[in-house]
């Protein structure tokens, strides 16, 4: 299936220069989620992981099921002041400032084996700090899935020593 036909490119999205990604066009498409997830069930099938973390927001949109398929939990990495119940917090740094993300501390035991998902690597920034989450509660990173990688922003980099899957690779930002 060609994934990169049903993802919309938005030229000058969020800011000028910058073409954005628009998965919510191969979502809509049953055929096009169905293979997504699939496809990560099937590649992740023999890491065995016990549970799936999204990261906010479009995370959630392949974490969820990916779970479902699998039969796994689902586990939420939210940005400040979302999750109702005491955090982890991790900081991380923006081409522009700063930003966190969150994790409920009773989300993962020590020793669990996660899979973490998203549907985009650029920097790695975002699932940098996910991975730090992650961690700092025990669990064990068995593999990272994503829909798209934007290969020249280098992200795979700080993913160094981990099993990655990407479905669409794109060679410009």
């Amino acid at each position: 299936m060609n994934l990169k036909s049903l993802i919309r490119e938005v030229p000058n999205f969020p800011k000028p220069g910058i073409s954005f990604k628009d998965i919510t066009t191969l979502l809509k498409n049953g055929e096009a989620l169905k293979y997504v997830i699939d496809k990560f069930a099937a590649y992740f099938q023999d890491a065995a992981p016990d549970l799936i973390v999204g990261a906010e927001s479009r995370g959630f949109t392949i974490g969820a099921p990916l779970a479902y398929k699998l039969g796994k939990g689902f586990v939420l990495v939210r940005k400040p002041g979302k999750l109702p119940a005491a955090v982890e917090r991790v900081s991380y740094d923006l081409e522009y400032g700063q930003d966190a993300l969150e994790i409920h501390t009773d989300a993962i035991k020590p020793g669990e084996r996660v899979l973490i998902v998203d549907d985009l690597l650029a920097t790695g920034g975002t699932i940098s700090a996910t991975a730090e989450l992650v961690k700092r509660l025990g669990g064990k990173i068995v593999g990272f899935a994503f829909i798209i990688e934007l290969t020249p922003l280098k992200g795979r980099e700080k993913l160094v020593g981990y099993d990655v899957l990407s479905l669409v690779q794109y060679d410009e930002d």
